[in-house]
This record gives C-alpha cells, sequence and structure tokens, in this order.
C-alpha cells in the first residue's frame, strides 16, 4: 500500500514460498561466479534442461507462459466448441467455426489454391498502370501488401485526432539490407528459388517462374533502395510530414492516390501524414520504369505469399521451408492446432480474452499490479528530481508528463463488438479474409475522428506490455502477470526485480530517445531546453557504446538500433530498485533461502531473461530486432547498475564490471 509523502510500504515482508517458487535454485548454476557471467548464473541449468523444441526458433520465458496460455485458451476453444447448439452470429459459434474449418487440412487440401483465382482475375485486369491505385486498394483492403503501407493511426502532432499514414513497405524479405548487402546474396538466391516454386505451384512453368521471381526481386530491391534503414525509421521527427492530399497526388502523377484510398476503404480526408517522402516520390519512377507484366506478377506473387499458410500442405510447406526454416532456423512446423489456435486468437483476441479474464485473472492480482504501478511511478518522479544533467524547467515538465500517464491493467473497461464479423464453418481462407475486411473496416472508419482512448493495442492474454508514446499511458495484459515476471506467492523483491523492472521499463519508454520527443498529451512536441536535449544525447551514446561492443557469437549488437530498448531496460531497473528500496521488506533486509533482498532482485531480473536461441534466429535478431539478446539485456544492463555492484561483489577484475566512468546513467 502507498501512504503519505513518498515512503511506500510493501507486503508484510518475505513470505512463505508456495505454489511456484520465487527463485528456484534448481535453474541456477552456483558453480558460476555471478562476477564473470551472471545469466548464466541465473540460468545456466534451465537453459541446458530445457533445449529449443524442434517447432520453435527460441525458447525462454516468454515462451514457457505462451505455452501454457495456449492450454487455457485451448480449453476455452474446446469449451465453446462444444456447444454445437450456439446460435448463428454468437461470439462462440464465431470461435467454434473458425477454429475446426482451420483444422480441417481435407476441405483445404481439396482446395488446392483455388481461392486465390479470384484474386489473380483480378490482377490479370490491370491493362493499364493508370489502374494501379484502384486495384492496389482493393488488394490492401484484403491484407496483401504491395509496394507501401497505409493505414490511420494518431496524428503525432495531434494526439486526440486520427489521421491516415502512408509509410514504405513491399518487401518480401525481412529487411531492407536483405536486398543490398554482398553479405544476404545467398539469401537473395534463395529467395528466389522459393518465389519460383511458389509460381510453379500455381501451375507456371519452372523457366517462366524462374524468370518471374528475379524481376519480382528487382522490382523489390527498387523498393529497398530507397527505403529508410530500421535506426532512421526511429526517428520520429523524420517519419512525420504532414501533407495534402493534393500535394502528395502531385508528388507521384503516376498514382491516382484518391482512388487507392476509395478502393482501400478510407473516408474522404485532406491530409495525411508521408513517413518517408522521398520513398513515396520514387515510386512515381518505380511504377513508371517497370514492365506492366512484371507489376502483375508482383501483385501475384504478394497474393500468394500472404495467403501461404491458409492453403494446402505444398504451399504451407514451401513457405515454411524459406521464411521459418532457412532464415531463422526453426527445424520442424509448430503443430497445426497451436498455428490456428494462435491465428483464432488473433482474429477473435478479445471475445477469448473476455473468457479468459473471467476464468484466469483474479481481482487481486489487477489490485497489486495498480499498487506496483503506483510505487514506481513515485520511484520514477524521485529519480527525475535528484538528477544532476537536467534543469529545473525540463524537470517541471518531465514531472508532469510522468504525473499524467495512463495505466491499463489486466483486461479493456469495454470489449470490442464483434457482431459485424461474420464466420462460417465451410472455408478457413475465408474466414481469415473476413477478419481482414471487419479489421480494415474497423480501422479505416477511425479517420477523421477522436482517438478512442479506452482502446488497447494488445488482447488481455498477451505475454507482453508496451507504452504508447501518442496515448501517453502504459499497458499490462494479464497474460504476462504471471512467474517469472509476477508471482503473487512471491517475497518483494523477486516480484520488483521481474514486474517491477517490466513497469519501469515501460514508463521509461516515455523518456527514452523516441518517447521523450512526446509531450504529455501524447503530441510529439520538444519539451526540453536545447542544452538538456544535448546533455541527454551524450549520455546516450554512453550507451549505444557499451551494447556495440557487446559481442554474441560473432555477432556485434547495434546500439543505435536498439538505444530505446536499453535506455528503458536501464531506467527500468534503477526505478524497480528505488521503490523496492522503500518498501518494509527492504528495510528489514533479512535474507531469505541464503539470498539477500538485493540479490534475490537482481536474480529475479536474470531469470525473467532467460532464453535459448538459435543461431540462425540470433542473427536475424540482431539485424532486425529493436531489443538487445537476453544475454545482453542482463548482463550488459546490469553492468551500469552501482547497486549489482554491491551486491555480488564485483571487482575491476571480474568480467561483469564496467568503469565506472564507462557506465551509463540517464534515469
Amino acid at each position: 500500500m502507498i501512504v503519505a509523502g513518498t515512503m511506500i510500504v510493501g507486503g508484510c515482508g518475505p513470505k512463505e514460498e508456495k505454489g511456484t517458487p520465487a527463485i528456484d535454485k534448481n535453474n541456477m548454476d552456483l558453480s558460476i561466479n555471478p562476477a564473470e557471467d551472471f545469466f548464466r548464473y541465473c540460468n545456466n541449468n534451465w537453459l541446458k534442461n530445457n533445449p529449443i523444441p524442434e517447432e520453435y526458433t527460441t525458447y525462454g520465458a516468454f515462451t514457457e507462459i505462451d505455452q501454457q496460455n495456449e492450454l487455457l485458451i485451448q480449453d476455452i476453444i474446446k469449451e465453446v466448441s462444444a456447444d454445437a447448439n450456439a446460435a448463428q452470429g454468437s461470439v462462440a459459434q464465431k470461435i467454434r467455426d473458425f477454429y475446426n474449418a482451420g483444422m480441417d487440412t481435407v476441405a483445404i487440401n481439396e482446395r488446392g489454391y483455388s481461392e486465390l483465382l479470384p484474386y489473380f482475375e483480378m490482377v490479370d485486369q490491370l491493362n493499364d498502370k493508370a489502374q494501379l491505385g484502384e486495384l492496389l486498394g482493393k488488394l490492401h483492403s484484403e491484407g496483401f501488401g504491395g509496394f507501401f503501407y497505409a493505414g490511420p493511426s494518431t496524428d503525432p502532432k495531434n494526439a486526440d485526432m486520427v489521421i491516415m499514414h502512408l509509410f514504405q513497405g513491399g518487401l518480401s524479405l525481412p529487411d531492407r539490407d536483405d536486398y543490398l548487402t554482398e553479405e544476404s546474396q545467398e539469401m537473395r538466391d534463395k529467395y528466389v528459388e522459393h518465389v519460383s516454386n511458389m509460381f510453379q505451384l500455381v501451375g507456371i512453368d519452372a523457366e517462366n517462374a524462374k524468370a518471374k521471381a528475379k524481376a519480382i526481386l528487382s522490382l523489390e530491391t527498387e523498393l529497398a533502395n530507397n527505403s529508410l534503414s530500421r535506426v532512421e525509421r526511429r526517428d520520429p521527427d523524420r517519419t512525420y510530414n504532414k501533407r495534402s492530399v493534393v500535394e502528395l497526388q502531385q508528388s507521384t502523377p503516376n498514382f491516382n492516390w484518391s482512388v487507392y484510398f476509395q478502393n482501400a476503404g478510407a473516408p474522404e480526408f485532406d491530409s495525411l501524414n508521408v513517413g518517408m517522402p522521398d520513398f513515396i516520390s520514387a515510386l512515381n519512377g518505380i511504377i513508371l520504369n517497370t514492365d506492366l507484366n512484371t507489376i502483375k506478377d508482383y501483385l501475384k506473387w504478394k497474393v500468394i505469399h500472404g495467403s501461404a499458410s491458409m492453403l494446402s500442405s505444398e504451399f504451407d510447406e514451401e513457405n515454411f521451408k524459406f521464411y521459418s526454416n532457412y532464415l531463422y532456423g526453426q527445424e520442424v512446423q509448430q503443430p497445426r492446432w497451436r498455428r490456428i489456435l494462435n491465428a483464432t486468437d488473433g482474429c477473435l483476441g478479445e471475445a477469448i480474452g473476455q473468457l479468459y479474464v473471467e476464468k484466469h485473472f483474479p481481482a487481486s492480482s489487477k489490485e497489486r499490479m495498480e499498487a506496483l504501478v503506483a510505487n514506481l511511478k513515485v520511484a520514477l518522479g524521485e529519480r527525475i528530481k535528484a538528477l544532476d544533467w537536467m534543469s529545473e524547467a525540463t524537470k517541471e515538465k518531465a514531472l508532469h508528463k510522468l504525473s499524467c500517464i495512463n495505466v491499463k491493467v489486466g483486461y479493456p473497461n469495454k470489449w470490442k463488438d464483434y457482431s459485424k464479423y461474420t464466420v462460417t464453418p465451410d472455408s478457413y481462407f475465408q474466414n481469415v479474409h473476413s477478419a481482414i475486411r471487419f479489421e480494415n473496416e474497423f480501422e479505416m472508419a477511425k479517420i477523421g475522428k477522436p482517438v478512442d482512448k479506452e482502446e488497447w493495442f494488445m488482447t488481455p492474454q498477451t505475454v507482453n506490455a508496451y507504452y504508447s508514446p501518442e496515448m501517453n499511458e502504459i499497458v499490462f495484459p494479464a497474460g504476462i502477470l504471471q512467474p517469472p515476471f509476477f508471482n503473487p506467492d512471491a517475497d518483494d523483491a523477486v516480484n520488483y526485480g521481474g514486474i517491477g523492472v517490466v513497469i519501469g521499463h515501460e514508463m521509461t519508454h516515455g523518456f527514452d530517445d523516441q518517447g521523450r520527443k512526446y509531450d504529455e498529451k501524447g503530441n510529439l512536441n520538444d519539451w526540453w531546453t536545447e542544452e538538456d536535449a544535448t546533455r541527454f544525447n551524450e549520455r546516450t551514446q554512453q550507451l549505444v557504446k557499451l551494447f556495440n561492443e557487446f559481442e554474441l557469437r560473432g555477432h556485434h549488437i547495434n546500439g543505435e538500433l536498439t538505444l530505446g530498448e536499453n535506455i528503458a531496460d536501464l531506467g527500468g531497473l534503477n526505478i524497480a530498485w528505488d521503490a523496492y528500496q522503500m518498501t518494509d521488506e527492504a528495510k528489514a533486509n533479512k535474507s531469505l533461502d541464503g539470498f539477500t533482498p538485493a540479490q534475490r532482485f537482481f536474480i529475479s531480473y536474470g531469470t525473467i531473461w532467460r532464453n535459448n536461441i538459435r543461431d540462425k534466429a540470433l542473427e536475424r535478431r540482431i539485424k532486425e530486432d529493436v531489443h538487445s539478446p537476453a544475454e545482453a539485456r542482463v548482463n550488459r544492463t546490469l553492468g551500469s547498475m552501482p547497486h549489482f555492484y554491491e551486491a555480488f561483489d564485483i571487482k575491476p577484475e571480474n568480467k561483469m564490471y564496467i568503469d565506472p566512468e564507462e557506465r551509463a546513467t540517464i534515469w
């Protein structure tokens, strides 16, 4: 509970452990010196005893909870599906028929790719590039990609309103650089082979299929050449470029935007955000200079690519072979029940989520979580007040922004209405596309309207959390509020080191290199003095340097790409530590199970990142993911935590040691 002022009282000190152990020594390797490799000290036995299952590319704490949740969701689906008399149009009927249709592989295999033929015919009717806007609008509304991405979102400089956004897109390999670097040549060769194989599955002879695949690679390479890198896209100022529809049309006279937006399902609007103006301008020349038949082949490829997992087994297996096995090292497909369960969850997420929280999320967990969040808010406020590098003027605005952060825990106050979503027992493909059309209509209707502050962007059963800079809110779905992140039977040290750090992490995103550029209302608005911004950037560059230097299996982390998440990890640790120090338990400083409270806090943090990862998946993650690999999130981040040095007696000769002047100190 919280008492007056800044004093925080936790539970009632160390508790008797029951259920899931707060700290399981069987997962640790006490023979490893924590000062040398804290990640493996906390997790080495778990890592040895939990090899990656052949159907996964990584396996860790998140995966374990995901698997537990999948079983709970499976039970919900089974229970719902048992009602053969569920009323047509009811949530039960939709969940039942969606899942059963997805599991009916006999019917799916009999259809082959026949359900793609109407889209192929639509593409074949393209006789003039002037018609491309109409065709792309229809294809995008059905969930098929191509050339760019367009969709509604908050206006970053008027966070109360939703506007259309236009971004680069159209690539089929995971990253822009996959098209441009010499080291990715083998991948491009494999990609051409894959596209060719897919075309052959729809009846194109091998020679023509190979030629089409090469032409598609050439087209996508042109798109990649004009695309921003992942690091460049992290700058919200760079990706905010308000334009009128008239100005957009002038920049790309070879593409009819009004017709595109109409066919994509958008209402009329006068202006939008063009995230990458140079890319959109270049698109004009790319369309002009690309053969019409290649454009048609590219769009057919996008239809095939976007449908592969819903088609007969030969498409599904070829898609898996390239995208999962070759690129990420996954050895076999996940069992079909799991894939269809996740698809059902994706298309009917809040309908399932409502049943999930009724069964599996007690009110006591929500109450304790809200108390933890309040404690963390106080701790961050005190840290901001104590900063020696920030002026009082900026501190005042930072504290105001912190006080305005909205907090959502567990589940939404109002549930999504699926009454307009039609599901039949006949076709998995049609059910998925019905969901895509339903979502597209739902999203497009937002344009020009006020932001719905009650909306959630994760379902309650999701094992994750997020901060939204445009909403200035932190959201913690019920799914993540389980061990090892949150354990209602554990001592405060363990919960503050687990879910407490997660809370602090999300709060810190409001003040990371991107989030700091948004004000308390969610507007992209520079509220910092120039001197404070300079000092902040200097401090973040030290964190960039530390992560750039961190090597894992021969790969160096990109400290610029991962900067926001690394700031949030370090900030989350500091905030959670300070909040924990205000509890009665921390003040009592009594050891439990052979560990001091401080040690239990840091062991808990190390535990939540336990994770095995395949070599290929690690390589892809370092290129693509804004999050650092788990080992770095533990060992490198803790190296900038002075209290960690005290807890485990870290000396200059130890590998975990970072010279004080080299450590990162931001929040």
